[in-house]
């Protein structure tokens, strides 16, 4: 049986960026809001946090800045993915020296290479490091799909220990091939109930930026045994999690953390900012929640 990382949320953290380049004081300020409000775990230069956009010592002082900002008091997960194998390793080694809690690493994309590939794509990167891996299967952003059977070869890697599944619809044969061997969390907000469940032990949020507590809630109700309340929770947020998705991640996740006063700066090109027309129907549905106001939580 595989240790989790972390049960609960885990939120992929955005990465505030000024003209400068990062903003570090605004980031500390996010670390800080997650860690005053029951966010279980922070993943840091993942998808959301833009880190395709970074070059390798930005990449490697962000995870350094967090992992130190926290300090021990819940568990870091640095994105250490690349389509380049060799890469990929050397980012997983970098990383891992700066004492994150786990590594999550994306398949490779745009190379398309095949499940054996795949296989020998990790297992380098698994090799190249004692900590825990969660590996990152989102076949709408690398056009590659980690098969349930690949899967399977992999959580027999002793430290590859859970999946991140967007791939929902193939998360009943993965969780019937690898059973305890690999921890399954939900890449989907809108879906975190169905794969918990499946067995599914958490998940790594997008919608945690703005509903950290009430996401690591919905979780913890569900393995608590009151599957009731955790489907309330997920019904009542659906509306806001669909607007979050309205545009490419992490673009509206930024747009609502800047019209709440956040100013997390705008994403890097080639991510641009929402139409007028997709700003007004974001703002419109965040009017129906009770969400963290900058100046409010700051005054």
């Amino acid at each position: 049986m595989k240790r989790p990382v972390f049960l609960g949320s885990a939120v992929a953290i955005v990465t505030p960026f000024s003209k400068e380049g990062v903003d570090y004081k605004k980031l500390a300020e996010l670390v800080n809001f997650h860690l005053a409000n029951k966010t279980d775990a922070i993943v840091v230069c993942g998808t959301t946090g833009e880190a395709s956009t970074m070059p390798d010592t930005e990449h490697l002082n962000v995870i350094r800045f967090v992992v130190g900002e926290v300090a021990g008091r819940i568990p870091v997960i640095a994105g250490i993915g690349s389509n380049d194998t060799a890469h990929a390793v050397e980012l997983c080694k970098n990383a891992s020296a700066l004492g994150p809690d786990g590594l999550l690493s994306v398949t490779p994309y745009y190379n398309k290479t095949s499940q054996e590939g795949i296989f020998r794509h990790f297992k380098m990167i698994a090799e190249a490091t004692s900590l825990p891996i969660i590996l990152y299967n989102v076949p709408s952003r690398t056009n590659l799909n980690i098969m349930p059977h690949t899967l399977k070869r992999l959580s027999e890697i002793p430290n590859i220990i859970g999946v991140k599944e967007c791939n929902i619809m193939q998360t009943p044969d993965v969780a019937r091939l690898c059973g305890d061997d690999l921890i399954i969390y939900s890449g989907e907000d809108g879906l975190v109930v169905p794969l918990l469940s499946l067995g599914a032990k958490g998940v790594i949020s997008v919608a945690a930026n703005l509903m950290p507590a009430q996401m690591s809630q919905m979780v913890h109700a569900y393995l608590k045994g009151d599957v009731k309340e955790s489907l309330r929770i997920q019904l009542e947020l659906l509306p806001l999690i669909n607007a979050l998705f309205s545009d490419v991640n992490p673009i509206p996740t930024k747009e609502a953390l800047n019209i709440l006063g956040w100013n997390v700066g705008d994403c890097r090109m080639p991510l641009c900012e929402m139409s007028p027309e997709g700003h007004d129907k974001l703002a419109a549905v965040m009017t129906q929640y009770d969400l963290p106001e900058y100046g409010k939580l700051h005054s």
